[in-house]
């Protein structure tokens, strides 16, 4: 295989960093890499808040369920979802016609141009040799998100990352397994997977059979899907859309 594939079959998570600073060369080329990604439209319907400021920082470790790393993490970066400046350059426009408010089309797509940037900076942090992981609680408070950021109508959060030098240790330890490519990709049309079929690919990838994986599939439904931070971060969602909806 060559390096690029290399690094994506290898690519995991870390919350553990050296500490020591990002040299602002390889902050630049990071940033650089996540502007060429791919865009809608050549648009690039996303900005990414450069978080600097310590304080900042504390406070979004805290709102991001309390997550001390966040707060030390030698580079964090906010990627929102961005339709205000082009918006703002439309309502110039002499088009003879009204101007279409933003709607929830539009804020899907500018979300995913900002994942598509930030997996791009992932890349490239990870080509130089650091650590990064996603931070999916960005997504919840977010009246406390606008506020530390500062967004604007039209400007939402939709994706943190935090990157830095792996520790010894985060380096060596073992990613963890994912799913088969044959359960994650379906031929021409979706291919239901039965209850069934899910606990015999997750008895062999946790090494859990009868009880023992009922209790961890428990345990599990309970942390991920019935949490409180995962009723927060559906109130958050929805929140975000209706405000963008109404050019708040």
């Amino acid at each position: 295989m060559n390096r690029t594939i290399d690094l994506l079959m290898a690519r995991k998570s870390v919350r553990v960093y050296e500490k020591e600073p990002i040299p602002e060369a390889d902050v630049q080329t990071i940033l650089n890499a996540a502007v060429q990604a791919p865009t809608a439209g050549n648009m690039t319907l996303w900005t990414a808040i450069h978080v600097t400021d310590e304080e900042k920082k504390r406070q979004l470790a805290v709102t991001c369920d309390n997550q001390p790393f966040i707060a030390t993490a030698p580079l964090v970066l906010v990627f929102c979802a961005d339709y205000k400046r082009w918006f703002d350059l439309f309502a110039t426009l002499d088009l003879g016609e009204s101007l279409r408010m933003p709607g929830e089309g539009d804020f899907l797509l500018a979300a995913v141009d900002a994942v598509i940037a930030a997996h791009a900076s992932v890349v490239a942090a990870d080509a130089l040799g650091y650590g990064s992981c996603y931070i999916g609680d960005i997504l919840e408070h977010c009246e406390e998100q606008r506020s530390i950021l500062g967004l604007p109508a039209y400007v939402k959060p939709v994706c943190m990352v935090v990157y830095g030098k792996p520790t010894q240790h985060q380096q060596e330890r073992k990613k963890p397994e994912r799913f088969p490519v044959q359960m994650a990709v379906h031929e021409n049309t979706y291919r239901s997977l039965s209850p069934e079929q899910m606990r015999a690919s997750l008895s062999a990838r946790q090494n859990k059979q009868g009880e023992e994986l009922e209790r961890w599939l428990t345990a599990f439904c309970k942390r991920k899907w019935n949490s409180d931070f995962s009723r927060e971060m559906t109130r958050s969602a929805a929140k975000m859309i209706q405000e963008w909806r109404e050019g708040k």
